[in-house]
């Protein structure tokens, strides 16, 4: 079966995109997505955050939330909100983020591709997260929550893409965070088929966010396969919502850190022990580091500039920035071996500034904080294909893409 395939899109009706669009169901907490559907019945945070239209103290893994769900789903399009496309079709997807521009395809992905590695993965899921996407898409039997990948930038695929996207878009919504979301319907034949086979002939394409999204794809795909006597392999569940980018035109983010105490030491004999393996320097501006293995440090109202000492490693998953510094600070010195579980150690996007980790140091509740250089694109493939696994928080991918826009039903 193909890599990728076009499909049947569910999406806004015409005029309501700016009714429905919606962040990224994990970018908020309960709270803040109550806020966010004040005043908006139509938001799709109804559908990926049904919570917000129970009892605050519902717990957001009960089944009456998947229930709300799939109640919600169907009033939209009862209601004429969201409507299925008449035939098969991929959607180029821009996002603009101030000066920032990628343009993509959203497509249906392989399950067999995702489970022979042919759609590489970089990181490890938890059970938790993971059970709640495929719960969510068994209640809806649609995928609401687009996984966001990666191919290396090819000159057809970029090129029709570009084409397309110089026409006025289908779609074009400005959501609330500022960041623009333009949509092309792409049902012509002979482009479908160019781009089709295009995505076949990459030797592998990459997830960059939504590792629990594709996977609850893979769990529900071959469940449904499983119960299908009849099954062919070109029914809808053996693909999984996707939004692909080429891989040159997507913005990583530093992802920093922040630590609640020094593991005992003083603030001297701290500075000792990282200058055991750093070259120090006090700064007189925050630091923004410029490039790998090359960190800013705030401690006590001071920024210092971090420049490791020794040469950087060639295993893919050593030589990362996050791995320099757990390897060479964050667990020798400050004693935190297991950042996904350790509450000592708290992560901050980049795209909140550097002023948020002084904030957060200068608030007292935290003592330390670290900023990184971005991973970059390169290095994520570099791992994904060496079969290995970025550590937690390695990569902050802006813009996020909207929930709501476009939907694959599992017909």
């Amino acid at each position: 079966m193909p890599l990728i395939k076009p499909f049947t899109g569910l999406r806004p009706a015409e005029g309501r995109a700016d009714d429905v669009v919606a962040p990224p169901y994990d970018v908020m907490n309960a709270a803040e997505a109550r806020e966010m559907v004040e005043g908006r019945p139509w938001s799709f945070l109804h559908i990926s955050r049904p919570e917000v239209d129970l009892p605050v103290e519902t717990d957001p893994y009960s089944g009456a939330v998947y229930a709300k769900a799939a109640e919600n789903l169907q009033n939209m399009i009862s209601e004429g909100v969201l409507v299925r496309d008449p035939a098969d079709s991929y959607y180029v997807y821009r996002l603009t983020m101030g000066s920032h521009v990628q343009t993509g395809l959203v497509a249906a992905a392989s399950v067999e591709a995702y489970d022979a590695d042919r759609i590489k993965k970089h990181e490890f899921t938890r059970p938790v997260k993971e059970d709640d996407r495929v719960r969510q898409v068994e209640a809806l039997n649609a995928q609401t929550g687009p996984v966001f990948l990666v191919y290396k930038a090819n000159q057809v695929v970029d090129e029709l893409l570009k084409s397309v996207s110089s026409n006025p878009a289908d779609v074009d919504v400005t959501a609330k965070d500022g960041v623009r979301h333009e949509i092309w319907v792409m049902s012509d034949t002979d482009q479908v088929s160019t781009l089709t086979d295009a995505f076949d002939a990459m030797e592998a394409i990459y997830v960059a966010d939504g590792h629990h999204r594709s996977a609850a794809g893979s769990r529900v795909g071959n469940s449904q396969k499983a119960a299908n006597a009849s099954h062919t392999g070109n029914e809808s569940y053996n693909y999984f919502l996707s939004v692909i980018f080429p891989h040159d035109q997507m913005q990583i983010l530093d992802y920093n850190r922040v630590v609640k105490d020094l593991n005992g030491l003083s603030k001297g004999d701290f500075l000792a022990q990282v200058a055991e393996r750093f070259d120090v320097q006090t700064a007189d501006t925050q630091v923004k580091p410029s490039q790998e293995a090359e960190f800013g440090m705030y401690l006590d109202k001071q920024w210092y500039k971090l420049t490791l000492k020794e040469d950087v490693p060639s295993d893919p998953v050593a030589r990362l920035d996050v791995s320099l510094l757990a390897d060479n600070l964050i667990e020798p010195v400050l004693g935190i071996s297991d950042p996904r579980r350790d509450t000592r150690i708290d992560f901050v996007g980049g795209i909140r500034g550097l002023g948020e980790l002084q904030k957060r140091v200068d608030s007292g509740d935290w003592v330390v904080a670290f900023a990184l250089y971005p991973t970059t694109m390169e290095a994520l493939m570099a791992v994904a294909d060496a079969g290995e696994v970025m550590p937690p928080k390695s990569t902050w991918f802006e813009p996020k893409l909207a929930d709501g826009l476009v939907s694959h039903v599992l017909d």
